[in-house]
């Protein structure tokens, strides 16, 4: 990413329940996977089938792996962040 290019950040209402609710250390942890997907938005593996297009991203949180949904729109620059939680509870 070009520093000339910004990247728009949305996020879901389901998103937005789960990071509301989050620690300050949980929040470091996040802040720095966000930077990675800022840095490269193809970085999440690709799903398949019904959610073609939804990346998901794996990162540790406090030493617990966590999973984060979003949706990469390359042509707009759009990064929407879907879904946020632990591996056991993600659906």
């Amino acid at each position: 990413m070009t520093q000339e290019q910004k990247i728009i950040i949305e996020s879901t209402s389901q998103f937005d329940k789960v990071y509301k609710k989050l620690k300050a250390n949980q929040v470091a942890d996040f802040e720095e996977a966000l930077e990675a997907l800022i840095e490269n938005p193809e970085i999440g593996e690709e799903k398949k089938g019904d959610l073609l297009g939804v990346r998901v991203y794996k990162f540790k949180m406090v030493k617990q792996q966590t999973l984060l949904a979003y949706y990469w729109e390359g042509k707009k620059l759009v990064l929407t962040l879907m879904k946020l939680g632990p591996h056991e509870n993600f659906s």
